[in-house]
């Protein structure tokens, strides 16, 4: 599989990131699998955080192996200090981990939200703390939804970020603001040299009145060549990494794409964006039909 430099960080990730939320509800022999599933295809670079159901107990068993064989990038969703803290504590617990590649701050969508983690007293304190007691080396900051993208911009304002986390996708650069305000922060992560990292890579649109048949929040594309084109538009933006989506039966779809992975060029991603079906709007991704 491709591997592209994440930032500063200087790790060569491949381009598609394990997202461990996929192992969160399911059995420990399913988890395994899929574990050894991402090893397989040379996946080098993890994505976890603690509400992903029971990811974390899913893949202590597997560490140190993991530890030395992937990147690993964790979160802690707390605003406070002393909360993200005791967070991080409970993390290492439930990983059998001691330290973090990445340690990123999660859900960060809006600037209120900006404000509280950045401010005194802040979860960002707690990070730095954790960087200067070596725990981790990297910090990041993560989020979705449709006013990330400028708040990620500030976030980058005012902090040296190694990296960022935030969706792109075929769908939701269908609106052309949250497009014009992506390109943005992908242009400054560059400029700055910040590690990029998108999430949503097959979202499609929301689940509206229908059954929810996957356990993404958002409907995915299902199908090979819905996943491909969807994938492969998303890796030919100028990104550098993708955490797998988080349903555990489309898996090996994303990971057999990504190991098949080619640049497109503007005309055929132009072709993909105006033949992928979209299925109903989801506010929360800014995606409209």
């Amino acid at each position: 599989m491709e591997t592209r430099r994440l930032g500063k960080t200087e790790h060569k990730s491949t381009i598609v990131t394990f997202g461990a939320y996929s192992i969160g509800k399911v059995s420990q022999n399913e988890a395994d699998l899929a574990i050894q599933m991402c090893l397989d295809y040379g996946v080098n670079h993890i994505d976890i955080a603690p509400g992903y159901a029971d990811s974390m107990e899913r893949v202590a068993s597997w560490m140190p192996k993991l530890r030395s064989e992937m990147f690993l990038g964790c979160k802690t969703p707390m605003r406070t200090r002393d909360e993200a803290w005791r967070n991080v504590e409970d993390i290492m617990k439930r990983m059998n981990v001691d330290s973090f590649d990445l340690f990123q701050l999660h859900s960060v969508i809006d600037m209120d939200t900006l404000d509280v983690v950045m401010g005194p007293n802040g979860a960002i304190e707690t990070l730095i703390e954790m960087r200067d007691q070596g725990i981790t080396q990297f910090l990041g900051i993560t989020g979705h939804g449709p006013t990330v993208a400028q708040t990620h911009l500030e976030a980058l304002n005012r902090f040296d970020f190694d990296t960022v986390m935030f969706p792109v996708n075929v769908a939701m650069y269908k609106g052309q603001e949250y497009k014009n305000n992506a390109e943005k922060l992908i242009k400054e992560c560059h400029r700055k040299d910040v590690g990029i990292q998108c999430i949503k890579m097959i979202a499609r649109g929301g689940w509206g009145d229908s059954k929810k048949e996957c356990g993404t929040w958002y409907d995915p594309f299902r199908t090979q060549l819905d996943i491909d084109e969807a994938l492969w538009w998303q890796l030919s933006q100028e990104i550098h990494t993708a955490p797998t989506c988080g349903e555990y039966s489309l898996l090996q779809k994303v990971l057999d794409s990504a190991s098949r992975f080619h640049q497109l060029s503007n005309m055929d991603q132009n072709s993909i964006s105006d033949r992928l079906t979209l299925s109903r709007p989801e506010p929360k991704l800014a995606i409209s039909i």
